[in-house]
């Protein structure tokens, strides 16, 4: 922490400054073997879903001579009961599964903090407990459900509906802990500070505020994306959406009804499942990592217990001055 003094000839009281921590000097610890491995098989999925449709071997919906063919050199995952390459249904689908997490992980990380940190801010205020009850009534709504009745007016809506459709649903939640850690921090010496300047509203949020919390905020992101996985694919699964689009819930639908695990087929369902639980493994290691490379209390880094407060400490970009220390 950068601290600075200066005395005044009448008074022996020292005032001093404290602005945000510096970085300079300072060792980061390093990143942990779970977000490694976690960004190594998104970054897979991540280019899965970017070239997959251009480097498919088939036409996902061609239909072709061998059916229900074992994965062999032709076909690497086999064929479904209409020929179709279960590979190329596998690439092709990333796309839309990826889109539909990461349109959905924005979109509510964005409300919730919107929803979350202003209602925190100006609690006790009719915008902040008009923002509050907004966030409650959505949050005590059942998700699934709610999802359930939404699709079923949008049976052939696109993944970047669906997406949106997720998202303003799905984000009370990060919105309510954004709220709690808010509630903590309004009344912090360094927002004092900048209400005591005459910052606005929205710069103290912002500049303030927000900062602090962008470990919450990226929890929330995560924990959002795997749940959007996981509605997406069930929805679809459940014949629910487009099921015109090509996604992995899609796979697993058409496994389903043409009853795949009964035939023996393992190898037209198992691919699509695999990628879908590898998929929020990944995102969960990196939520998982990430909270012990902010935690204080995580010695693994080999930083010193003054370093660890330091860094603890709750910062913003206003300086705060203390008067009545001694010279």
């Amino acid at each position: 922490m950068a601290l600075s003094s200066s005395t005044t000839p009448a008074s022996q009281n020292t005032l001093t400054v404290i602005t945000a921590p510096a970085i300079q000097g300072r060792r980061l610890p390093r990143l942990s073997l779970k977000i490694t491995i976690g960004l190594v098989l998104l970054g897979i999925f991540v280019l899965m879903a970017i070239i997959g449709p251009i480097v498919a071997p088939y036409d996902p919906s061609a239909i072709g001579p061998d059916v229900l063919a074992a994965p062999s050199a032709a076909h690497l995952l086999g064929t479904t009961n209409n020929g179709q390459d279960v590979l190329s249904e596998l690439l092709v689908g990333s796309r839309a599964t990826i889109v539909v997490a990461f349109v959905a992980g924005a979109l509510a990380t964005v409300l919730s903090v919107i929803f979350g940190v202003t209602s925190g801010y100006l609690a006790g205020s009719a915008r902040g407990e008009l923002l509050n009850m907004l966030s409650n009534i959505v949050l005590v709504l059942p998700l699934f459900p709610l999802l359930v009745v939404l699709t079923a007016f949008l049976p052939n809506a696109s993944a970047w509906i669906v997406a949106v459709v997720i998202a303003l649903v799905g984000w009370a939640w990060g919105a309510r802990v954004l709220r709690a850690t808010t509630l903590a921090l309004r009344n912090q010496d360094f927002v004092q500070a900048a209400r005591a300047v005459g910052e606005r509203t929205w710069r103290i949020i912002l500049f303030e505020i927000l900062p602090n919390e962008i470990a919450v905020v990226a929890a929330s992101f995560l924990f959002t994306l795997i749940a959007a996985i996981i509605l997406y694919t069930g929805l679809i699964f459940l014949g629910l959406g487009n099921t015109n689009e090509w996604s992995w819930g899609l796979i697993l639908y058409w496994a389903q009804n043409e009853e795949a695990l009964t035939v023996g087929a393992w190898w037209w369902f198992i691919p699509a499942s695999a990628c879908t639980a590898l998929l929020g493994c990944s995102i969960g290691l990196i939520g998982f990592g990430i909270d012990e490379f902010i935690n204080p209390r995580l010695r693994a880094a080999g930083l010193s217990r003054k370093e660890l407060r330091t860094m603890s400490m709750n910062q913003g970009l206003t300086p705060v001055y203390r008067d009545g220390a001694r010279s």
